[in-house]
C-alpha cells in the first residue's frame, strides 16, 4: 500500500480489474487519482487480460463515505487494558502478540457463526475491524507485521460482510464485501478474493440475482487458480456456481457444476484447506445440492436430499442444520408431504428457541414455510404450527 500512498514515488498503474473497482468506488477516472500507464502499457479496455465483473457497490451517489469511519474507535474491551495508553502516544509500537490475539478473535467469531449464526456477531466484529484500522493508521510496525495487519483487516471485513448478510442487512453486507474485494485486489490477495467472491455469490442467490452469482463464482474460481487452491475450495466454488444456475433455472449447467463440486469434494481434505471451508462437510454439500434441486423445482428429489442432510448434520452446526430444516419443510410442501413439512419446521423452531440459533436467514426461511402452509391451514398440526412460526418471527 505504501506504493499507492507515497507522494514522491510514481504510483503503479493498476491491473484492469482494479481500475474498474477504483473508478466505481471513487466515481472518477483513475487518471484523476494520479495513476498513469507506464510507457507502452495499454489503456483500460485494451489489455489482453480479461476484465473481471465490476463490483456492485451499493451507493454510487454523493461522495463515497468511507465504510469504516466513526467516533467509536475505542479498542475492544478485552484489548483496552493493554493498549489504550500506548495507542494515544506518538510511538505506539504494535506487538506481534496483539495481532495474534485479534487473529484468534477473528477465527473464534467465524466458528461461532458456523454454529449459531451471525445476528449477534456483526457489531463486535465491526468494533474489532475499526481497531485494526486504527492500528494500521496510528501504529508503528515493520513491513512483515504490516502485511499481517492488512490481511487481518481483510479477514474481518469479509467476515463482517457475511455476518451482516446472515443478519439480514443485505446493503451493509454488499458494502463490506465490496470493501474486502477492493482491498484484496489492491494487495494481490487471491485467497481473500476467492473467499469474498464466494460469499458474494451466496448472497446474490438469496437476492434472486442468479446471473450475478454465476459471475462471482466463476471469478472466484479464477482467483482460486492463481493460488492453486485445494479441492475443498474448488468444491465450494463449484456448488456456489451451481446455486446460481439453479436460481435462473439452468438445469444443464447446474448439473455440471454439482458433479464438479462432488468430484472435487471426494478428493478429500488437505493441510492447506482454509478455515472458511471447514463447514463444507458431507451434510452441508448434500444440503446445498438439495437447495439447488429445490430452486429447479425438483421438489421430491430436493426433499430426499435435504432429509438426508438433516440426519447427517452435527450439533456444532446448528445454523446450517436450521437452514437445512427450513428448506426441507419448504420442499415437503412442494411435494405435498405436509406431515414432514410440519415436523421439519418444528425442529427448526426448536433450534431457535433452545439451541441459541441466531440467524435472520433461518427465520426468513420459516416465513417462507409459513406462507406455503397457509393454504393448508386445516391440515393436521398446521394451524398450531402457523401460530408457533408467527411467535418466532414476530
Amino acid at each position: 500500500m505504501s506504493k499507492w500512498e507515497s507522494e514522491t514515488k510514481p504510483r503503479p498503474y493498476p491491473h484492469p480489474d482494479t481500475r474498474v473497482v477504483l473508478e466505481l468506488y471513487f466515481q472518477r477516472p483513475v487518471e484523476q487519482l494520479g495513476l498513469r500507464p507506464s510507457a507502452g502499457e495499454a489503456p483500460l479496455g485494451v489489455s489482453a487480460v480479461p476484465a473481471v465483473t465490476p463490483v456492485p457497490l451499493i451507493e454510487q451517489s454523493a461522495a463515497a463515505i468511507p465504510l469504516l469511519t466513526g467516533g467509536d474507535q475505542d479498542p475492544p474491551p478485552w484489548l483496552a487494558q493493554t493498549t489504550t495508553d500506548v495507542a494515544s502516544s506518538a510511538d505506539w509500537k504494535i506487538a506481534e502478540d496483539e495481532v495474534d490475539l485479534l487473529r484468534q478473535a477473528a477465527d473464534d467469531m467465524d466458528a461461532q457463526d458456523q454454529q449459531f449464526g451471525g445476528n449477534r456477531l456483526w457489531r463486535p466484529t465491526r468494533a474489532h475491524l475499526l481497531w485494526v484500522h486504527h492500528m494500521i493508521d496510528r501504529g508503528i510496525y515493520d513491513e512483515q507485521l504490516g502485511r499481517q495487519l492488512h490481511a487481518l483487516a481483510g479477514k474481518f471485513t469479509t467476515s463482517l460482510g457475511w455476518f451482516s448478510y446472515d443478519a439480514g442487512h443485505h446493503a451493509k453486507a454488499r458494502q463490506y464485501f465490496s470493501e474486502a474485494l477492493n482491498a484484496a485486489m489492491l494487495t494481490g490477495d487471491d485467497v481473500l478474493s476467492s473467499r469474498t467472491l464466494s460469499n458474494m455469490a451466496r448472497q446474490a442467490v438469496d437476492l434472486n440475482k442468479g446471473r450475478e452469482a454465476i459471475r462471482f463464482a466463476r471469478l472466484a474460481q479464477t482467483h482460486a487458480g492463481m493460488w492453486s487452491a485445494p479441492t475443498r475450495v474448488t468444491a465450494l466454488l463449484a456448488i456456489r456456481e451451481a446455486q446460481g444456475h439453479a436460481r435462473v433455472g439452468d438445469a444443464f449447467n447446474c448439473e455440471s457444476a454439482i458433479k464438479r463440486a462432488w468430484k472435487e469434494w471426494e478428493l478429500g481434505t488437505d493441510d492447506r484447506d482454509p478455515d472458511w471451508t471447514t463447514f463444507l462437510n458431507q451434510a452441508e454439500l448434500v444440503c446445498l445440492e438439495g437447495m439447488c434441486r429445490l430452486d429447479l423445482g425438483q421438489t421430491a428429489r430436493a426433499q430426499r436430499l435435504l432429509a438426508q442432510s438433516e440426519k447427517l448434520q452435527d450439533v456444532a452446526h446448528s445454523r446450517n442444520r436450521g437452514m437445512c430444516l427450513g428448506r426441507l419443510a419448504t420442499a415437503a410442501i412442494g411435494a405435498g408431504d405436509i406431515d414432514h413439512s410440519v415436523d421439519a419446521a418444528r425442529k427448526a423452531i426448536g433450534l431457535i428457541r433452545t439451541a441459541g440459533l441466531s440467524s435472520a436467514r433461518a427465520v426468513q426461511q420459516l416465513k417462507i414455510v409459513h406462507d406455503g402452509l397457509v393454504p393448508r391451514h386445516r391440515a393436521r398440526g398446521v394451524g398450531d404450527l402457523l401460530e408457533e412460526i408467527r411467535a418466532v418471527v414476530a
